[in-house]
């Protein structure tokens, strides 16, 4: 049914929040029931984690959740306070800020707020950021932070690389077995990475509905829907609901339904989304006829490498696989794989100010990507979570240009 706004939401969503909503209360009563908990980046080794049992926790979706609710703008300041700068990763100052102020979205869900960690795992796939993030936390608990050190700005994906990543998350094993009290049981693993490639090819499935014209699903839909494939990848939760969302999407394709009514043109969104200002956002597109059918950040859940035969091997190759982690090289022929697949008119790149390593506007990309592909682009100055650094009516009337542009493309 379509929304106030204009939106068509999903009946599927209903299910989603019941998914969720277990998943949180099963992360909270797992320390009362003796299960150890691990805090896991979002794209940390949590198929190894869920074989040894450990309640799997992944802060950057807490911290996402910071930023959607706007509670990140008071939060922030308090982590700078404490030492942390204003330019580093707002998910970890927001986080922090959180823990210190002990305030989180958690509570208006009657839960006490993110439990405390047993271990902490990082990937430095992402950014430097997450290392120093969970060690303040180790620090902070007096608790283990054990972590793996993924090159960054790979060409050519090899052998020698995914090697050195699989030892890596092989090593982990020792301290991780001794932490949660048992052995790792190689075939729950592999059962487990099984589970994995089953959520990430029906969540790269649910993505592409959005190459049919019109769209069925937009980028601003994506960041929601998101959530199993982040936080349930390798539980059967996540596949029976994407398997439902999935279904509906087919439906919609097959009646014709568009998510953005009209559609007009069709944009690719590059980087982080700035969370607060998702709805805002969507809804000045919505109101343009601009449908934003593909980005990059959802793509990032989409692990094409997974194999249950060769678990270690599979999760280095793809958690080195990412974009993030690849060459201006990778990243733009990606990215024109993206356009000529989701048959995008223009594309949007979003600048977050505290998120270097995810914003790919800074060293002349936009203009070579324009000259190449002969598409517009607009460069959006942001942030994911801190406000503060984002004009909404800049963003507005730059928004409203780039619509212009791409009608006269």
């Amino acid at each position: 049914m379509p929304s106030e706004s204009g939106r068509k939401d999903f009946e599927s969503t209903k299910k989603m929040k019941g998914v969720m909503g277990k998943y949180f209360m099963e992360l909270m009563k797992g320390p009362e029931e003796g299960q150890k908990t691990a805090w896991c980046t979002s794209v940390g080794p949590a198929e190894l984690l869920r074989a040894l049992g450990f309640n799997v926790y992944f802060p950057e979706n807490h911290g996402a959740m910071l930023g959607a609710t706007r509670m990140a703008t008071d939060l922030i300041p308090v982590a700078n306070a404490r030492g942390f700068s204003p330019d580093i990763c707002s998910y970890l100052t927001s986080d922090i800020g959180s823990y210190l102020k002990g305030e989180s979205p958690f509570h208006k869900m009657k839960m006490p707020g993110p439990p405390k960690a047993d271990v902490l795992v990082f990937n430095t796939n992402q950014c430097r950021d997450v290392k120093d993030w969970f060690q303040w936390y180790a620090r902070e608990w007096d608790v283990p932070c054990v972590g793996i050190h993924t090159p960054r700005s790979v060409g050519e994906l090899d052998d020698s690389i995914i090697d050195d990543v699989a030892k890596q998350t092989e090593a982990l094993v020792p301290a991780l077995e001794d932490v949660v009290g048992q052995r790792l049981d190689i075939d729950k693993l592999k059962e487990i990475v099984g589970l994995s490639r089953q959520c990430t090819d029906l969540w790269k499935a649910v993505l592409e509905t959005a190459a049919n014209v019109p769209s069925p699903i937009t980028f601003f839909d994506g960041t929601v829907q998101m959530g199993p494939a982040v936080v349930l990848r390798g539980h059967p939760d996540a596949i029976d609901y994407y398997e439902t969302l999935l279904a509906e999407l087919k439906q919609r394709v097959a009646d014709g339904v568009a998510a953005v009514a009209d559609e007009k043109f069709r944009v690719y969104w590059e980087g982080m989304p700035i969370w607060g200002k998702l709805r805002d956002l969507s809804t000045q597109f919505l109101e343009l006829k601009t449908c934003v059918v593909a980005s990059t950040y959802c793509n990032s859940w989409i692990f094409d490498a997974l194999d249950p035969a060769d678990p270690f091997r599979s999760m280095a190759h793809a958690y080195t696989g990412l974009f993030i982690c690849r060459s201006d090289d990778c990243k733009e022929q990606y990215i024109a794989d993206m356009v000529a697949k989701f048959k995008v008119d223009g594309i949007l790149y979003h600048d977050a100010k505290t998120c270097p390593n995810n914003s790919n506007s800074r060293y002349e990309m936009p203009q070579r990507m324009q000259q190449k592909l002969g598409k517009p682009y607009l460069v959006v100055n942001g942030d994911l979570n801190d406000l503060r650094l984002y004009s909404e009516e800049q963003t507005r009337t730059n928004i409203e240009a780039f619509a212009e542009q791409l009608a006269e493309a």
